[in-house]
């Protein structure tokens, strides 16, 4: 899995109204849903180190309003080639996300704002996938200026995604609070 849908995964995950969800079973995902086999300990910990320690953690800073995730940057000539990669990166960011908000689910009880931004993340995903698929395909006219006004929409594409993103996250994290405050809590029986 590229880094870059890696990090949306692990967004995604973080966002989840899914109350079970953990970084070590996100990590778990990448391979199966079980750990590979490591020679030492020192490289498990490396691992959770990179990933759970560093990135995970710098990812949760993303539930705050006044700190909004942003997608890669991406420099792309306006060719075929360059069309086709813009759409199929900002694709499989949205796809990890939308795969670690909903993990293992088939259906989630989101907050109606989520909902409305997965929606729109649904939607944009299906207009990158076919734009990648033109791009790629020769029998397609493509001009140059064409190639270019698409790439320039998909920038614009990429700025309402992160919002949409944020607006989920930021949704999501509100509706874990209300859930959590209204769990019971039995009083511990002392010994």
């Amino acid at each position: 899995m590229p880094f870059h849908a890696v990090r949306t995964r692990f967004l995604g995950n973080i966002a989840t109204p899914v109350l079970t969800a953990s970084p070590i079973e996100a990590v778990k995902d990448f391979w199966g849903g079980e750990l590979p086999v490591f020679e030492s300990t020192d490289a498990v910990n490396a691992l959770v180190g990179a990933l759970v320690h560093g990135l995970w953690n710098r990812l949760t800073r993303h539930q705050d309003r006044g700190a909004p995730f942003r997608l890669v940057r991406i420099d792309t000539a306006p060719t075929r080639d360059g069309l086709a990669r813009i759409a199929r990166v900002r694709r499989e960011e949205l796809d990890g996300f939308i795969d670690g908000l909903f993990g293992k689910e088939k259906s989630l009880d989101l907050p109606e704002r989520a909902h409305r931004a997965v929606h729109a993340l649904y939607e944009m995903r299906a207009l990158l996938e076919g734009t990648r698929a033109v791009a790629v395909d020769p029998t397609k006219p493509a001009a140059a200026a064409d190639i270019a006004g698409t790439i320039r929409r998909i920038r614009s594409l990429t700025r309402i995604a992160e919002h949409e993103m944020h607006e989920a996250v930021l949704a999501c994290k509100r509706a874990r609070a209300r859930l959590l405050a209204a769990l019971p809590v039995e009083k511990p029986v002392l010994h």
